[in-house]
């Protein structure tokens, strides 16, 4: 299991670029694209990972990441 893993990535169709955009919110806003879902998600998994691994090594990984991870595990939602 990687860092990514424990976190919500999301794939989803832009009308306006014409290709899907990857994100993982509260980590990393819109970070890569492309017209297959599949590899968006991947490559997406990648980036998430490789951030994640210079934040904990840097010691820079902010607590509002790890609140915001929380708050979507548990509750499925990030609204207030």
């Amino acid at each position: 299991m990687t860092q990514s893993t424990k976190y919500i990535k999301i794939v989803e169709w832009s009308e306006e670029d014409q290709c899907f955009i990857g994100c993982c919110p509260g980590v990393i806003g819109p970070c890569c694209h492309g017209y297959d879902e599949v590899e968006v998600y991947r490559e997406l998994c990648q980036i998430v990972d490789e951030w994640l691994a210079i934040a904990y090594q840097e010691k820079v990984l902010k607590s509002s990441i790890k609140k915001e991870f929380l708050t979507t595990a548990n509750y499925g939602s990030t609204t207030n």
